[in-house]
């Protein structure tokens, strides 16, 4: 069963490029609304190139990545199927589903941004920007740790995480509000 391990490795390697392109694509969110805000020419000219990176990093890097990803993921379901029975699974498999929801909704902002439609601030994709972030403490916790017990403690952490993160969201906001070049 020694190939196990090269899907387990190829499973990990797709989720990291995953979260790569989860982590940059609201970034990229963040600059286009930003860049849509600004007098022409530099409206045109930033959002033009601003799209072209987020769709090359969507359509290269982040949907092949997520496919892949969960493939692998159920290859390993279906090469040790006591895995689903396991508690602190059944916990990630919850939060691979939010991941998923997360991508989904994602998707929907890229194709608005595409289309030059602005539904969100700036200040709302910063925020939605560390969604991802959120998801991937927990998974990680959660596949270190393996243990139902521990992932409570995992979960008050990404809590803490969540706080810490608005106080420094909020701390940049104030920086950036005098000093709109920060």
């Amino acid at each position: 069963m020694e190939y196990y391990y090269y899907i387990k490795a190829f499973h990990l390697i797709f989720v990291i490029t995953w979260f790569a392109g989860l982590f940059y694509i609201p970034r990229l969110f963040v600059y286009q609304i930003e860049a849509f805000h600004k007098p022409s020419p530099e409206k045109e000219i930033l959002g033009k190139q601003l799209k072209l990176m987020a769709k090359r990093l969507w359509f290269i890097i982040t949907w092949p990545s997520a496919v892949l990803a969960l493939l692998f993921g159920l290859l390993l379901f279906y090469l040790n199927p006591t895995l689903v029975y396991q508690d602190w699974m059944q916990v990630k498999l919850a939060f691979i589903v939010l991941l998923i929801i997360y991508h989904l909704k994602t998707h929907l902002f890229y194709k608005q941004l595409q289309n030059d439609v602005v539904k969100k601030t700036s200040s709302f994709m910063r925020i939605w920007n560390e969604g991802a972030t959120f998801i991937l403490f927990a998974v990680v916790f959660l596949a270190i740790l393996k243990s139902a017990i521990n992932w409570i403690w995992g979960i008050v952490g990404i809590l803490v995480l969540g706080v810490l993160i608005m106080v420094g969201f909020k701390v940049y906001k104030n920086i950036r509000t005098k000093n709109p070049n920060a």
